[in-house]
């Protein structure tokens, strides 16, 4: 297993929209499914069956065909004063571990390796230069051991890896974890990524994702080049910070899992819980699903109480959930090898506990996704967690198969009739320890993180740009909270951007989906 150590609103209802409950901003006559609208009649049985009817007849009948036709056009949501009102669906896809550069640092038009200058030089923990990078360590081999793939004597700058290791295997993975990436940041100088890794020179190394399953898409709408991870460290504090804006709190952790710090705040022993009781690595929920080797609950991490993205939208009557790959199998306590038991936020709180109508009615499998986008039953939100093999992890995951996971994924959004008002955000919930050049913004003790790449996905979307607009994490919640007019988490989603600049409402609306053509009763 990898973890952080190794690894009201519209008032124009169709009935069947109210039938659906409170997520009811489709467009009028639409309801988001296709099956509901092709069924209907848009002929008169008097106009069919006498074209030749008198004008007093013929008047009344054509209103009546023009108003069947206009109910089949999708619109914006009836009162929709605002650009953003256009979007009644957003899904964000959650991947694993990759910095910007890791990936992106050739992208056209892109802040990449062309503009990295000093930042790409690398000191040991003493402040002294390299010489040649170490060679990279293969972290998935017990013990680890140098990777005999690549060289031991490669010069101290970025490298392709696809030189060594093609994008469908595996290599090592880095540690990412909260102390040690705010040592690597160094203060904004960018130069203690080898240092302070377990992976080596591994941590310089790049792929060129611009031609890759995701990278395409960027191409064709909107990539985001400054776009950072919420908190330092790794994916278990990144997806708190994903759905609550919030670390968690452990006040009575075990001792032995708790970090010391000197008198200076620097770093005498790692550990999951900070001094002061915030849990900030790796750990596991008391609820379901969890590890079946942690039996002593004093080691799982207690309910959490903070409101959530969830909990919000709960208040305004939005429908979400949370589609997570090998859910119910995970549940059922067979987990599939590679399930990572705290990708799941969600779990971690009193409000989706265990026999909580909550967690049943928003705690989803990722094969739960494909039946609601044919079903007509896709909530407004939707987070999608894939499964190890998808996520893109490096040590247990390839790149390409988690990139071509997230075409397929986008590829049945568009394929179905919700494409026409949603928007996918697609980005990484860290940088899996591999470096980037831009040095991350000082905001608060918990970060932001190193930048990560993010891609805007929509018929709104902006096509072939380059978005260069400071976000993090949170600007994911603030896009979903000026949607649907929701109270904001922290001052951290308070504060962000809320990616509209990704988008380009002023363009014309999108084509309604295909419907069948019109039956004569």
């Amino acid at each position: 297993m990898a973890s952080d150590t190794e690894p009201t609103e519209s008032s124009h209802r169709t009935p069947h929209a109210a039938a659906r409950g409170p997520h009811a901003t489709h467009r009028v006559g639409y309801c988001g499914r296709l099956s509901r609208v092709a069924p209907r009649t848009l002929a008169t049985p008097s106009l069919v069956e006498d074209v030749t009817m008198q004008p007093s007849r013929l008047i009344p009948a054509l209103a009546a065909l023009v108003a069947a036709l206009v109910a089949l056009v999708p619109i914006p949501a009836a009162g929709a004063a605002r650009p953003i009102d256009h979007v009644n669906h957003v899904i964000v896809i959650f991947q694993e571990n990759w910095s910007f550069d890791g990936l992106y640092s050739h992208f056209p038009g892109a802040n990449g390796l062309a503009q990295a200058g000093a930042a790409v030089h690398q000191v040991d923990k003493n402040g002294q230069p390299y010489a040649t990078l170490p060679q990279p360590i293969d972290t998935t081999k017990k013990p680890p051991i140098p990777d005999p793939r690549f060289p031991a004597d490669l010069p101290v700058a970025p490298f392709d890896a696809a030189a060594y290791v093609p994008a469908d295997q595996r290599t090592g993975d880095l540690v990412h974890r909260y102390y040690q990436e705010q040592l690597q940041i160094d203060g904004g100088k960018m130069d203690r990524f080898v240092a302070w890794s377990d992976a080596a020179g591994l941590v310089m190394s790049y792929y060129d994702a611009t031609n890759l399953p995701e990278g395409r898409l960027a191409q064709q709408y909107t990539m985001l080049d400054n776009f950072f991870h919420a908190a330092f460290g790794g994916s278990y504090l990144n997806h708190f910070w994903l759905i609550c804006a919030c670390t968690p709190t452990w006040p009575n952790a075990p001792a032995d899992m708790v970090a010391q710090l000197d008198a200076s705040g620097a770093l005498v022993k790692d550990g999951a819980v900070t001094p002061d009781g915030y849990s900030i690595n790796t750990s596991f929920t008391v609820n379901t699903p969890h590890p079946a080797t942690i039996t002593d609950p004093t080691r799982l991490v207690p309910n959490q109480t903070l409101p959530t993205i969830g909990d919000r939208l709960d208040d305004k009557g939005i429908s979400w959930a949370w589609y997570s790959g090998g859910w119910n199998d995970a549940l059922a306590g067979h987990p599939d090898p590679l399930f990572q038991f705290h990708h799941q936020p969600f779990a971690y709180f009193a409000s989706y506990a265990d026999d909580t109508a909550a967690k049943a009615a928003h705690l989803k499998d990722e094969q739960d996704l494909f039946q609601a986008l044919q079903d007509g039953s896709l909530p407004a939100v939707s987070f999608i967690k894939p499964l190890g093999p998808d996520n893109e992890h490096p040590g247990y995951a390839a790149l390409l198969q988690g990139q071509q996971h997230v075409a397929d994924l986008v590829s049945a959004v568009q394929a179905s009739p919700y494409w026409a008002d949603t928007a996918i955000i697609v980005t990484y919930d860290e940088n899996g320890g591999r470096w980037d050049h831009v040095a991350p913004p000082v905001v608060d003790r918990w970060g932001p993180g190193s930048r990560v790449p993010a891609i805007v996905i929509s018929p709104f979307a902006r096509k072939g740009f380059v978005d260069h607009t400071q976000y993090d994490t949170t600007a994911i919640l603030k896009f979903i909270e000026t949607r649907w007019d929701l109270a904001p988490l922290g001052t951290r989603d308070a504060a962000a951007n809320d990616l509209t600049n990704a988008f380009d409402f002023s363009a014309a609306a999108p084509q309604a989906p295909a419907v069948q053509a019109p039956q004569v009763p």
